[in-house]
């Protein structure tokens, strides 16, 4: 706040019980001259009239008291412009305070967690307990709150990993975030076979899943030939992609963006780029372990996950 704002302030609040008081005093006071209150002269249907008698003197003192607790109150926590109180209380203090006491309350929840392993949590059911509060809270926004994932968010509860299903895996995704990113290849495939290229790259691209679907296929064998000229660098000769660096596999029939022909050629001529935010800050490295575990439980320990967690 700047100074000529700050007087401003500090004018206006003087202003304003100070003449609360000046209006209490005027206004509480008979004068020499004034009417008796009977005379306000004021009648209805000849014997109802209005009185005009001062407020009790309990109100009146009751009123200046107020005052003085305004004064105080202000003088106390701060309300004269940037003048931050005699107390010097504020409310980030005040937040700072409170959320002091409830981590330090967490701290010991989550304490007997610590470094534990991520397959020793997963059969823990007060950690998955934990794990389960913390997924919804955090990652049930896109993942869904049974981590079923939904278009273009990965579904947990299976057994498809692009980035590696072990332990230490789903930990580093969790803890570090992933970047997954498809190059728009529409161009280029152009460039190297024409306007039906993407189409024919598609062809090839839905028989991974079934090789025998590929003989007497005209369109797939073309896209053969640019799919092992473009694709074959991430998702590998045969399809299977490569979980270092987040490479899809394209023969489980899992498409994270759908498997339409409308969404493998949005797929492959104009890219996606999938973020997966890192929570090792948001989280802390404790309950990152404990929301890792249950996540790796979805697909991995059904039976116990299911009985010591509600889920269905």
């Amino acid at each position: 706040m700047t100074t000529p704002w700050n007087w401003y302030v500090i004018a206006l609040v003087l202003f304003n019980l100070l003449g609360c008081v000046w209006l209490l005093w005027w206004t509480s006071k008979r004068r020499p001259g004034d009417p008796r209150p009977e005379d306000t002269s004021h009648y209805w249907d000849g014997d109802i009239t209005e009185y005009n008698k001062p407020m009790p003197r309990w109100w009146i003192n009751g009123f200046y008291i107020a005052i003085v607790f305004g004064f105080g109150y202000l003088f106390w926590y701060g309300g004269f412009g940037t003048y931050q109180g005699f107390g010097k209380w504020s409310s980030q203090g005040e937040h700072a305070k409170e959320k002091a006491i409830e981590d330090a309350k967490l701290a010991q929840t989550f304490k007997p967690y610590e470094g534990q392993a991520i397959d020793v949590l997963a059969r823990d059911p007060k950690a998955l307990a934990l794990g389960r509060s913390i997924f919804g809270n955090t990652c049930a926004t896109c993942h869904g709150s049974s981590g079923q994932g939904a278009i273009g968010y990965p579904n947990l509860a299976d057994d498809i990993w692009h980035w590696g299903g072990s332990p230490e895996r789903v930990l580093e995704t969790v803890m570090d975030g992933r970047e997954g990113i498809m190059p728009e290849w529409g161009t280029v495939l152009t460039g190297m076979g024409g306007p039906e290229a993407v189409d024919y790259t598609i062809a090839y691209v839905r028989t991974l899943g079934a090789p025998e679907t590929l003989q007497n296929n005209f369109m797939a064998a073309q896209g053969k030939k640019l799919y092992e000229g473009v694709c074959v660098a991430c998702h590998g000769v045969d399809g299977k992609g490569n979980q270092e660096i987040g490479a899809p596999d394209l023969t489980d029939n899992y498409w994270l963006y759908g498997s339409s022909r409308e969404s493998l050629r949005r797929t492959i001529t104009e890219g996606r780029h999938g973020s997966m935010p890192a929570h090792r800050e948001l989280l802390g490295e404790t309950r990152v372990r404990l929301v890792a575990a249950y996540v790796w439980s979805l697909s991995h320990n059904q039976g116990e996950s299911k009985a010591s967690t509600g889920t269905q």
